[in-house]
Parts: C-alpha cells; structure tokens; sequence
C-alpha cells in the first residue's frame, strides 16, 4: 500500500507531503515534508515532531513522539500552491511504538478493534451533518478592559427590517430554511465546496440552505465507517473553511454563534453491521431489530456523559435549551426531530434502517465523540438496556407536567463534565478511552475554557447589572 501512495504521488508530481492529525479538542494540524524525504521506509519510522506544544498532549519531559502515515487515505490539497499530498497520521509514542494515548485517532481506531473483538458486529457505519455558519465579516476581542465581538451576513436579519419581540427573540420560523437565490446567497459558494470535496475524495450527496437566515448552510456527504467518517469530518470543515476564505468570507463550525436564532448541530446517523448483513433493521418498532433498541438504550442511558465529548463547548448549551431549537429530551421516536434519537422512515430498506442521534454539535472531536457513542450502544446492547417507551409527540410543545418523567440533558458543560467523571466504566471496555484520557479531559475543559467563561463579565451583564 505504501507503494500506491508514492506512485499517486509520482504520477501527480507531487513536490510536498503534509501529515494531518488532531489534537485532544479536535483541531487539525500539520507538518510539511519534500517528497524527496518522504519514502517507504517513513510508513515505518515516521516522522519526529513536539508533541509538548500541543493542546492536552504530553508534557515537555515527554515530548518527543512520531506522525505514522496512514497509508489508506491520502489526497492532493486543493489549495496549495505547489502540488501537495496530504496523509492522515497516526501519533505514535517512540518508547513504546503503541498508538499515544492522547490521539483521538488512535482511540477511534481501538473502538472499532472493539466492536470486531465483541462479535456483535464488524462495522460501525456514521454519516454525520455537520451544519456551519457563513459570515461576511467578523470580528472579536477580549481585552481587560474592553470585550465584544461583531459579524454581518447580508442574509442576516438584522439587514432586513424584521422586527423582533420584546425579550429580544427573533420569532420562530421556518423562512431560512432551503429558499431559492437571492435569499439563499450562498448556493454557488457551496456548490464549489462540494466540487473541492470531490476532489479530496468525499461524496457529498446534497447542499442547502439551513434554517437560520445568518448565512446558515448543511451539506451532507456519504456515510462510511466511524474512523473513515471521523477523518471525513475534519476533512470537510477544512475545505468548507478554505473554500469560504477564498471568496473573502469566514466559515464556523461554532455551535451558537446568533443570539434568538437555530444553533448549528451535527446529527449522526448511525448503525450495526455484521458482513453484508444490516443489523438494525427488524420487526421492532417503526421497522428496527431489538438489537437497536438496545443500542439507544445506552445512549439514552449514557447521554449525560458522552454530551462531554459531544457537545463539548460552553457554546454548545447556548443551543441546547430546553424549548427551543435542539432536542434536549432523551427520548427516542421515528420521524421526530424533536427527540434525542430519531428513527428515519424515509425508507424502509432494511440497509436504510438507523438511528440519529442529535444533540451532538460540529464543534466535537469527531474521533472521541463517535467513539464514545459506539461504546455507549455497545454497552446497551450488551446489558440489553431498554430505552422505554417511544415519544411520538412534538416534544416543544409539551406542557411540564407531561416532561416530568422526561430525563433531559446537562444544562451546562460543566454539568456535562461532571456526568463523565461518575459515568466512564463504558468508555474503558476494550482499552478504547483510558483513566488518564478522561481526566485529562476534563481538567482540561475547566481550565482551559469553563473558567475563563465563568470569570470574565459579558457585554450583557453590563447591561443588566452596571446600575445595580
């Protein structure tokens, strides 16, 4: 396999070879190598990098690690100016030669090491959709004495006149959602990241225009397996990124960048395969096997925890607001897209058959965060969780009363956090995710982002509170 790749890359003249990988929050980066450094022998040895200047990696003491190329997935990178190719890596530690525990991509692979080992099924397939924002400006600044941040869409609301109520709220609707040019601005801008995605191997199956009138946009591509679909994610918000930067715009992946409107989200489809046969299709209810069911048990069951990895940013729960836009009630149903597991019925293919989870949002890192709620189904179907009763009801609409016996998710990440600490056993199954990656988490996300939060005075509150 190493031999295709320099033969892709002699046939493409390739003068650079980029190595991709991810950091514990799940930002992308690189190193760049000439392709006369690069040979057969670094799909072995590797190459050297300081993994000490990354986010929640190794200490300075124990920085050293190598970038393994993964010979199974590589592109030319459409944006750079000297012919490129790009591979995903793996981080390795030397001491060892075992994967280094803190790279997301090695936990994904060791979860579906797993799911072969348990025998249930040999493939975990994801199609996640990761809605964005596309602004035309933006701007921010957090001094001592002076916060604040700004950005305009020509779609935005606040550019058309539309009056709001009086708590500030624009009033709900549905005017955003797929309208035809010129409202929807932006249909070129996404039809040549769908182009660009081709190109780096990607296959998107439809482009629109999203809810919000911001600039929201959602272009979904083809499933495949949790590692391949994790690598796909990073590769997608890379090019929308890029591709956005060339026509002099700024992409987000933020959850909640507009006040009083829809958040993005990343709903992900998922299912069981055993061969060639589909394992979540059955005579259960709306079309699913009971192996399915189980399934969403433990992600019910363990929706809490894994909203730590899944929604992962204090920004998350500006969207996950009980009443609003996001499905915060567990509860699963068919065709509801106000419940925390929805069930297609688009059709009723038994290949078509799976469940949407969706409270994740596009700020996670893919790698744990699939890897997480593979593990968490797993575990329901190994204890034969029962996820209850369906909700076929607007959930929105429903009065407190009918909600009581309802669970909800954590209203803050912190609380989503703490839910991680108490439930974890599930994650550790197999080696997948350890003791010291969890805590590492964790620590991480309170001082690095929870308390700089909790601790700095917002533009509102001034509002609200200078004259107290």
């Amino acid at each position: 396999m190493p031999k295709r790749v320099l033969s892709f890359a002699n046939e493409q003249q390739v003068k650079f070879v980029d190595l991709r990988f991810t950091d514990l929050p799940g930002a992308w980066h690189h190193v760049t190598v000439p392709i006369n450094q690069f040979g057969e022998d670094t799909f072995e040895s590797g190459i050297g990098f300081d993994a000490s200047s990354l986010r929640g990696w190794a200490s300075i003491n124990e920085s050293d690690m190598l970038l393994i190329p993964d010979p199974k997935r590589f592109w030319i990178d459409p944006f750079f100016e000297e012919p490129t190719l790009c591979i995903f890596a793996n981080v390795v530690d030397p001491m060892t030669g075992q994967g280094y525990g803190m790279d997301p991509r090695s936990v994904a692979a060791r979860a579906e090491s797993y799911l072969k080992f348990t025998g249930i099924a040999d493939t975990c397939y994801f199609g996640p959709e990761a809605e964005f924002f596309i602004f035309d400006h933006v701007s921010y600044h957090n001094e001592v004495y002076s916060a604040g941040y700004s950005f305009d869409s020509s779609e935005g609301i606040w550019n058309s006149g539309r009056a709001e109520n009086n708590l500030g709220y624009r009033v709900r609707h549905k005017e955003g959602y797929v309208p035809l040019p010129p409202v929807d601005s932006l249909h070129d801008l996404r039809s040549d990241i769908v182009q660009n995605l081709q190109q780096v191997g990607i296959e998107p199956e439809m482009h629109h225009h999203e809810v919000a009138t911001g600039g929201q946009c959602e272009i979904d591509f083809r499933f495949s397996t949790l590692l391949g679909t994790a690598d796909n994610v990073l590769l997608f918000k890379y090019i929308v990124k890029n591709t956005a930067y060339y026509y002099g715009k700024a992409a987000t992946f933020m959850p909640k960048p507009l006040f009083g409107d829809n958040g993005s989200g990343m709903h992900c489809h998922q299912s069981l395969w055993k061969g060639e046969k589909p394992l979540f299709a059955g005579d259960r209810y709306a079309g699913i096997s009971e192996m399915a069911l189980h399934y969403a048990g433990g992600i019910l069951k363990h929706a809490s925890a894994l909203a730590a990895f899944a929604a992962p940013t204090t920004n998350s729960y500006r969207r996950l607001v009980p009443g609003y836009e996001a499905p915060v009630n567990l509860a699963y149903s068919r065709r509801n897209r106000s419940a925390a597991i929805r069930i297609p019925m688009y059709s009723q293919s038994a290949a078509a058959k799976r469940l949407e989870i969706r409270f994740p949002d596009p700020s996670c890192n893919p790698y744990l965060t699939f890897a997480a709620m593979l593990m968490a189904g797993l575990d329901g179907i190994q204890n034969q969780i029962d996820p209850g009763e369906p909700l076929d009801k607007d959930i929105y609409d429903l009065s407190p009363e009918e909600l009581k016996n309802v669970p909800t998710l954590p209203g803050t990440l912190d609380r989503a956090l703490e839910a991680l600490e108490a439930d974890h056993e599930f994650l550790l199954k197999g080696d997948v995710f350890t003791e010291e990656l969890i805590e590492r988490w964790i620590s991480y996300k309170r001082q690095k982002e929870i308390d700089p939060v909790r601790m700095r005075p917002t533009p509102l509150e001034f509002q609200m509170y200078f004259d107290a």
